[in-house]
């Protein structure tokens, strides 16, 4: 039943800014309220007059503030692009797919990464690949295993302790194993399992059904790849059945819906622009075209695991930080600010 239930996180920071230090004022442990907003502690687990003092403080009711029986939540990366626009979802799978070169076995390694620090184990079914970036994987994988028994064995001692975020390549999904794998862990009952497939191989660039099933798609995409912007996942063609059937807080939604749309329109002019210039394009378009790139800039990040690479440190956006930032582009305030500035960065407070 615990499972069934969940924080209206969106909603609590939306409306409590400065929740840590509002939560110490009404006497809660700041780590007890940080806890449950990540999903570290389960809502069925923690103390009603907790869970009371949260709603009092966002002015809601417990019903407001807990949400019950959907079955599906999204699970935060702190990547900006992903959260906003193709979140992952907790117990589902998600699909890589990419042509060569484009990194998908860098982001799979800073996916591990970053879930281990959400208190995640991270295993990887090693297809005994020496793929380019395969050693970045195998760095963030607190778990290697080369066979399906292995595989099964190390989630069977960890269900109790840990959602599970398992790493594994195409070739396990043609063999059959990973579907074994599936019915051997229904019969233990194991926490929710998110699966994450790439294609070493990248062999499925253009096949839509390549993986079977998906809860959340991310395509790379060729252009941002040559323009240096990553993660360079399709703000279009990538996607997650979070989106679908209201599942996002309402503010989420919007905001990925606005996004999208002016993402879309900022794409079809960028090949006008690129084929015959500015002076084509109307005044409404040409603020459209600016917001689109301005966004665009500000959705590349940099990760922890290519800081000895790129100079940068990484970055992690709460999703309400991501929300509250890429609102504040689409409605315009940051029309003043060269796009040049947005690149690469975390926060927008921090940029000036």
């Amino acid at each position: 039943m615990d499972e069934e239930l969940q924080l209206n996180v969106p909603l609590l920071r939306r409306r409590v800014p400065n929740l840590t230090t509002a939560a110490r004022t009404a006497g809660l442990r700041a780590a007890t309220v940080s806890n449950l907003c990540t999903g570290k502690i389960p809502v069925g687990r923690a103390e009603v007059r907790t869970l009371v003092a949260l709603a009092s403080l966002a002015g809601c009711s417990l019903d407001e503030l807990i949400i019950r029986g959907s079955g599906i939540r999204m699970i935060e990366t702190g990547i900006k692009a992903l959260d906003l626009l193709a979140p992952v979802v907790r117990g589902g799978t998600v699909g890589f797919v990419a042509r060569p070169n484009m990194g998908q076995l860098v982001l799979l390694a800073e996916f591990m990464l970053r879930m281990k620090k959400r208190g995640f184990a991270t295993v990887f079914w090693d297809p005994g690949s020496d793929a380019p970036g395969i050693n970045h994987v195998q760095a963030q994988s607190e778990f290697t295993h080369a066979t399906k028994e292995e595989v099964y064995n190390r989630i069977v001692s960890l269900r109790d302790e840990k959602d599970v975020l398992l790493g594994l390549d195409r070739s396990m999904v043609l063999s059959g194993e990973l579907l074994s794998l599936r019915e051997s862990l229904k019969e233990v009952g194991a926490r929710p399992i998110t699966i994450a497939l790439v294609d070493i191989k990248c062999e499925v660039v253009d096949d839509q059904g390549a993986y079977g099933p998906l809860d959340t798609l991310w395509r790379f995409d060729t252009d941002l790849i040559s323009r240096n912007i990553y993660p360079a996942i399709d703000p279009v063609a990538s996607t997650s059945t979070v989106l679908e059937g209201a599942h996002l807080d309402a503010v989420h939604l919007a905001t990925q819906q606005r996004a999208r749309k002016l993402l879309r329109r900022y794409r079809e002019l960028r090949s006008l622009v690129t084929a015959q210039g500015f002076d084509k394009i109307s005044e409404i378009d040409l603020q459209l075209y600016k917001r689109g790139e301005r966004l665009e800039s500000f959705l590349a990040q940099p990760f922890f695991v290519s800081e000895p690479y790129t100079k940068k440190l990484g970055e992690w956006l709460s999703l309400y930080e991501t929300l509250d930032d890429v609102k504040r582009i689409l409605d315009g305030a940051t029309d003043e600010i060269e796009p040049s500035e947005l690149f690469f960065r975390g926060r927008l407070e921090v940029i000036r």
